[in-house]
């Protein structure tokens, strides 16, 4: 090769390896814009009205009754949960929380799920976790119950691996003291925490009503627990521990409920009821609720979870996707 040729072929591979690099750091730009610290989700039981209809009317007992009978009887509304890949993204969302009593008939049916992740597929919708619920008890006294609760998750493990989902959303309740249920709820969840493990699915808990709406509680068997795929779903408003006819008996402070929950957490669910003339959510303070989430150094999912009445499902939706994107801008601000 004579000098001329050589130089030709330095000048080449340094062009090439500028080239290279311009085009890593394009990319690397681009794939930091487009993955933020905080994306936001849609939870599908903000649509549940639309879904149950009537179903609701009759009380939850009827209600839990027939999901074990005949659960496709519940579904009496005007949208069917297969189409909820295309709802979400007609709200501006690509991220979704299934609620697995819509589909409480499709546990077992592969071709079902298979169908529904192409149409997410379609859409450009991705399934962030499963809410599971009428499961049993993983803090159940009954070591056989509390067994039987943690296998009936199975299931919903392999449908949330089949889907690309990271996550299920389960509940730790039981009957005794507070640390009687905290002692088998321990238990339930680290047996279906290993084999969510085996599987890469995460579990996460709600505070959902009785003593899993008491922080400092959840906390407790969250530590006691200790693994790195089993974590907390906190909910802005799920903080009452006793509920009565005329409402709720004992309440949990929200804020200070959220910080303890937020060191355990794999995603948020951002909870709203009603509004006022400026757009904020009247029992959650977004703003004092998002310095806490910033400040615990959460990365992920924060969940649109409408569940009011003075606003139709549609807008509630709207509302509330709108005050967690004002929240975000206070926070990155």
């Amino acid at each position: 090769m004579n000098k001329k040729h050589y130089s030709l072929l330095v000048l080449f591979t340094a062009f090439t390896l500028i080239f290279s690099a311009c085009n890593t750091s394009s990319e690397t730009s681009e794939e930091t814009l487009t993955t933020p610290d905080y994306q936001i989700s849609l939870a599908q039981w903000s649509l549940h009205k639309a879904y149950f209809g009537d179903a609701l009317n009759g009380g939850f007992g009827n209600f839990f009754r027939l999901l074990q009978e005949a659960p496709d009887s519940l579904l009496q509304g005007d949208i069917d949960p297969v189409n909820f890949p295309t709802l979400a993204k007609s709200y501006g969302v690509n991220i979704i929380e299934l609620v697995n009593t819509f589909y409480y008939s499709k546990a077992e049916d592969d071709a079902y799920w298979a169908a529904f992740k192409q149409k997410c597929d379609e859409e450009g919708v991705t399934v962030g976790l499963i809410m599971c619920d009428a499961l049993g008890n993983l803090g159940d006294a009954d070591s056989v119950a509390r067994m039987k609760a943690v296998e009936n998750h199975y299931n919903w493990i392999k449908i949330a691996k089949t889907l690309g989902a990271e996550t299920i959303r389960v509940n730790a309740a039981g009957e005794g003291t507070a640390e009687e249920v905290a002692a088998n709820a321990v238990q339930g969840l680290s047996k279906l925490g290993e084999y969510a493990a085996t599987q890469g699915i995460n579990v996460v808990v709600e505070n959902h009503g009785g003593y899993s709406s008491d922080g400092s509680w959840l906390a407790g068997v969250m530590a006691a627990v200790n693994m790195e795929n089993v974590g907390t779903l906190p909910d802005f408003g799920n903080f009452c521990m006793e509920r009565t006819p005329d409402g709720c008996a004992n309440e949990y402070d929200r804020y200070k409920g959220i910080e303890e929950l937020m060191p355990y957490a794999k995603g948020v669910s951002a909870k709203t009821h009603n509004f006022d003339a400026e757009g904020n959510e009247t029992k959650s303070d977004f703003t004092k609720i998002f310095k806490i989430i910033k400040d615990s150094g959460f990365k992920g999912n924060i969940g649109i979870e409408y569940e009011g009445s003075d606003l139709s499902e549609e807008e509630g939706i709207k509302a509330t996707k709108a005050l967690i994107e004002k929240s975000l801008k206070e926070i990155e601000a």
